[in-house]
Formats: structure tokens, sequence, C-alpha cells
């Protein structure tokens, strides 16, 4: 699209073609040894009915789509990366994988019903974004929410993006916040955390 703004991921896998499948083999080494890369998905779980639509937005892999799709909810994930949407659709068979840009996301135009009962945001992936386009970003995820949806966003500090201009920028998108923690695992956020799990709710 004329005068789209590449992210600062994209930027990254510009400068470097093989970024994306050292991205994908890192989480896949992570798994074959047992790790816990799904911290953030069990979180979604926990707030979600069974058989909750979830909007993975910057869903990489499909890590924890994969995961809440077989949790028993319908997974739509959306990535501007098609080496990271290859990779989930392999990985991860089950969810609608797309690739899309977060700032123009408009799933109804791509046939999928944007009421949503939880969209998530994990892996620092508002760090990755152009600034400019943050805000555009928010608003996305306040369009895709149904009327008693959350949108659950996690990213840590020293990122260039601050977690009060974040909260702001929220607020003007449309989103209400209900909810700070400090970590996925639910410990209180305070002024010296270095990690944000920002829950919202769509403005009334």
């Amino acid at each position: 699209m004329s005068g789209r703004v590449p992210s600062k991921w994209e930027e990254m896998t510009a400068a470097d073609p093989a970024h994306s499948s050292w991205y994908v083999d890192r989480f896949r080494s992570l798994a074959a040894r047992g790790q816990d890369i799904v911290g953030e998905a069990r979180l979604i779980d926990a707030m979600l009915a069974r058989g909750s639509r979830v909007l993975d937005a910057g869903c990489g892999a499909g890590r924890l789509g994969g995961y809440l799709h077989g949790a028993g909810h319908t997974v739509v994930g959306v990535d501007v990366d098609p080496v990271l949407i290859a990779a989930a659709e392999q990985d991860h068979p089950g969810p609608t994988w797309l690739v899309g840009d977060l700032a123009e996301l408009d799933l109804p135009a791509r046939g999928v019903d944007a009421d949503f009962d939880v969209v998530v945001c994990a892996g620092n992936v508002m760090t990755f974004l152009a600034p400019s386009t943050r805000e555009a970003v928010l608003a996305g995820f306040a369009r895709h929410l149904g009327p008693t949806g959350r949108a659950v966003v996690g990213f840590g500090a020293d990122r260039g993006y601050e977690f009060p201009r974040f909260i702001s920028d929220a607020a003007t998108a449309g989103l209400t916040p209900d909810l700070r923690l400090s970590t996925w695992d639910l410990r209180p956020f305070d002024d010296d955390s270095d990690f944000l799990v920002a829950v919202f709710s769509r403005a009334s």
C-alpha cells in the first residue's frame, strides 16, 4: 500500500534475511528441550470460557495460538512476517494464520468475524512496530473486540516505548485499562517493574 510505514521487525528482516528463520529455529529448539514457551497462553486460557475466540496479534510462529487452539479455542493469528506464518501453519495446524500488517488490521474485509473474546499481543510485539503506527494498532485491537472482550498486551521496559505513553495511546485508541501486571504469572505491577502486562476492555 502506498505510504505504508514498515515495522521495525520488517526493517530487521530486510537487513538480515536469515533472522526470521533463526527466530523460528530458536523456539523450536526451546520446545524440544522442554522449555516453557507458552506461559502467556496459559494466562489467556484462564481468562476464557471453552470455545472462545482469540486473536493472536503478532502471532509469530504460532506458539501461543497453537496452545490456545489445543485448549479448545478458535484462534486467528496475524503476523507481518510470511516466514513466521509459514512456520505456524507447519507446526500448529488448526488455527487460521494470516499474513497482515497490524496497523491495517481489518479482518472482516478478509471474511473473518471481528468479535473476539480476547486479543493477545505478546512477545514484545508492540516494541517492534513503527512508532507512528502504535495508536493505529491499538485502535485495531479495540475494533476487533466483542462487547465484553479484552485485549492483553505485554512488553518489556527500555525498548523505546515507555509504559505511561503506551497506556495513554491505548486510551486514545478506545481501550480502558482493567489490570496491570509485571509478569504473565500474575505478579503485581509497580513503578520499578521492568515488564508490563496490561489487560484492557473496550471503552464504552
